[in-house]
């Protein structure tokens, strides 16, 4: 799938927009969890339509489905196939893995499975966990997103709404998470994924905005899958038809303010999440660095010059992420407040993500292990990593620091396009030499590495030098 296209380029740089600024959210349906192994329902249903005698592929009211089981078996059974399809630990897919990274503060589903919470907990992401309307009364304290699961989760399979007769009964039982919802919706950016949009809740929901808000509705985006000839055997009548069905669905959910991103495959769906967030992963930039001594440079000359190159980047409005590298640490957090104090309401303190590494090993992890998280950790925030100095001391003196390369190579293999000063010396120059042979296998540009291949440091204008790195950060930054 080209998602070079206009609309689709045009989709995704609103929705990292509003992302940025904390006003998007996602709805998380239940082709994402079929992805990582889970059923959806009517895989769920199968065993009860069975039951009741019933081909469960000639069925389209699945409510009904499930109502009639309860009618002539009670609910047991059911709570029991929830128990049985959704407590398999299957793991997580890609597309959960973006979800976790991005910046999301609230994720809305009516999953019942635990996919997003485990993948979030993976990068040590605090999730306030919300099935239950007790729980919307409740906070976690130090949550980092709130996940709201307004169809219930496997810890209570018997509540989890399921029949006719809870769906029909939600506005009275659920109603403060129609209240909720209702509210994201007109205050945020919502792209819908892996939703099939015949949850008789959320009609309900998008048809009452809808209604009262026609002139001022936010637009929202979802993802759907083109029909295909494969996807009926080969029948072109078939496909026409409903190509024809799907059209008229699209401009159905036009009037809800839902604007629909035809994709071909759902591989693209995992292509287009990948998009946003190596967009939105742009405007943080990864500074790599520590140091003993600073060859050309007078300790005085390069603490000025680090700070400066990070006070610039905040004044940029973007993000500088750091593990307080020896040497280069210090000068970096204090460019990035002296820009932040200096002008509040310009700039902010969630422009500089600090991430110290541990010094002291933890429960079964060595500090080995620790560092190669923390290492992926902040590197998979960041779209940009700028390479200086790079030495440590060791007993046999002064060497280029090993981490400082392991940290360079994480971040190519998650696509970071890399900058290395090269005129700082030490691990940054050897870097740069590597690159020097192919700077194809970099993720970088002809323009990009002749740009940096150009970069020149000049101890009488440490602006001027600055300057020269925040244009080839400009021009990489979306």
């Amino acid at each position: 799938m080209d998602i070079t296209t206009a609309e689709i380029n045009g989709f995704i740089n609103d929705y990292v927009k509003d992302l940025r600024s904390g006003n998007a959210s996602v709805f998380v349906g239940a082709g994402i969890s079929r992805g990582a192994g889970y059923v959806d329902w009517k895989g769920l249903l199968s065993e009860i339509a069975e039951s009741l005698n019933l081909d469960i592929n000639k069925e389209y009211d699945l409510l009904s489905i499930a109502q009639y089981h309860v009618n002539k078996h009670g609910r047991t059974r059911i709570n029991k196939k929830i128990l049985e399809e959704f407590t398999e630990e299957n793991e997580e897919t890609e597309n959960h893995r973006i979800l976790a990274r991005l910046p999301f503060r609230t994720i809305w589903t009516t999953n019942y499975d635990n996919l997003i919470e485990d993948t979030c907990n993976k990068y040590n992401k605090i999730v306030d966990d919300k099935y239950s309307v007790d729980k919307l009364f409740l906070n976690r304290p130090k949550a980092d997103l709130i996940l709201y699961k307004m169809h219930g989760d496997i810890e209570s399979p018997g509540e989890a709404i399921l029949t006719k007769e809870d769906y029909e009964g939600y506005f009275n039982t659920h109603e403060p998470f129609i209240t909720t919802l209702s509210g994201e919706l007109i205050s945020k950016t919502f792209l819908f994924i892996g939703f099939s949009f015949t949850d008789p809740n959320i009609d309900h929901v998008l048809s009452r905005l809808n209604f009262k808000y026609k002139a001022k509705n936010r637009e929202h985006y979802c993802l759907l899958k083109k029909y295909n000839i494969a996807d009926f055997n080969n029948d072109q009548a078939e496909l026409d038809y409903n190509l024809r069905k799907q059209q008229l669905f699209i401009s159905e959910l036009k009037r809800f303010g839902i604007t629909t991103i035809l994709i071909e495959d759902y591989s693209d769906i995992t292509a287009i999440l990948s998009e946003i967030e190596k967009r939105y992963n742009s405007h943080s930039v990864f500074i790599s660095g520590s140091a003993i001594e600073y060859g050309e440079f007078t300790p005085l000359e390069a603490q000025s010059f680090i700070h400066l190159l990070s006070k610039e980047i905040i004044k940029k409005k973007l993000n500088v992420i750091n593990g307080f590298g020896l040497g280069v640490g210090s000068a970096v957090i204090n460019g990035a407040l002296d820009a932040v104090y200096s002008e509040n309401k310009k700039y902010s303190e969630n422009q500089l993500v600090l991430k110290p590494f541990p010094q002291f090993p933890s429960g079964v992890k060595d500090l080995k292990q620790l560092w190669e998280e923390y290492r992926h950790n902040m590197i998979s925030r960041a779209g940009i990593i700028v390479i200086l100095f790079g030495n440590i001391e060791t007993e046999d003196g002064i060497i280029n620091a090993d981490g400082v390369k392991i940290e360079f190579q994480i971040a190519i293999e998650k696509g970071l396009i890399p900058i290395p000063i090269f005129y700082t010396g030490y691990m940054a120059q050897e870097i740069f030499e590597d690159i020097v042979k192919d700077y194809s296998d970099y993720n970088l540009t002809k323009e990009l590495f002749n740009a940096i291949s150009n970069l020149k440091f000049d101890k009488d204008d440490l602006n001027k030098s600055i300057r020269e790195i925040i244009s080839i950060i400009q021009k990489i930054a979306k």
